[in-house]
């Protein structure tokens, strides 16, 4: 588990430390890959702080009823913090229901090798590090409902490329860092076009894609698809 630390671009800076990584160039956009003009930006925030309140507050018993049920499942902490990578390189703390045991992080090289997903990201459809609690709150998607407070933090939006782990994105290719031109979201184009069951290669498509046609409009045509794509639970594990 890592504890709360103030968020900023000082990762960047670190990586350009490592040998054969990324640079803080890499974060910076090409202009027919912005995410729109200021005045799209702060309507894009003021639609994500209104959608996060309103859906706290729609889910409010559904989030008491998952606490109780993570925290009496298995020994460990309700809510599972992990450092991700955000807009422009940022570093922050994301939220979920914990969904595996204690030591999953100490099992992640034994289980690398199983993965079912091609690429740098690691993926289990059945990964032993899951608590049976855990596959019900992936199956539906309910572990990523304490997101909401990352967007109302503003590390996240509720549209946007889905935030990854450090070590995935120290050895993303160049062109990939573009993805990190906006800010990461609960949802977004890839989770509606399969989620686990796409690989690396074709999420990264989908993650530029998105950056290239980023509008509220497309934000609500991956809404109103991410809809159905909780209800069929595809490429949830």
């Amino acid at each position: 588990m890592h504890s709360l630390q103030t968020r900023g671009p000082v990762f960047a800076v670190n990586f350009m430390k490592r040998k054969n990584t990324m640079t803080i160039d890499a974060f910076v956009p090409t202009p027919d890959r912005a995410s729109g003009n200021a005045g799209s930006a702060k309507a894009k925030r003021c639609l994500d702080i209104f959608v996060a309140l309103s859906a706290l507050v729609a889910v409010s018993p559904l989030l008491v009823a998952a606490a109780l049920a993570v925290k009496l499942s298995s020994p460990g902490p309700i809510i599972f913090v992990q450092r991700r990578v955000g807009k422009a390189g940022c570093r922050f703390d994301m939220f979920k229901f914990r969904t595996m045991y204690l030591d999953a992080d100490k099992r992640r090289n034994e289980v690398a090798a199983q993965s079912d997903r091609s690429g740098i990201c690691l993926k289990l459809k059945r990964d032993p590090r899951i608590t049976p609690l855990g596959r019900i709150l992936r199956r539906w998607s309910i572990d990523e409902l304490p997101q909401l407070l990352n967007v109302l933090a503003g590390d996240m939006s509720i549209v946007g490329p889905r935030p990854a782990l450090e070590e995935e994105v120290a050895a993303y290719p160049k062109y990939a860092h573009r993805r990190h031109s906006v800010l990461p979201g609960i949802t977004g184009l890839w989770q509606v076009s399969g989620r686990a069951d796409i690989g690396f290669e074709k999420m990264i498509e989908l993650d530029l894609e998105y950056v290239h046609r980023s509008s509220l409009l497309f934000d609500a045509q991956i809404l109103l698809r991410t809809v159905g794509v909780v209800l069929t639970g595809r490429g949830a594990y």
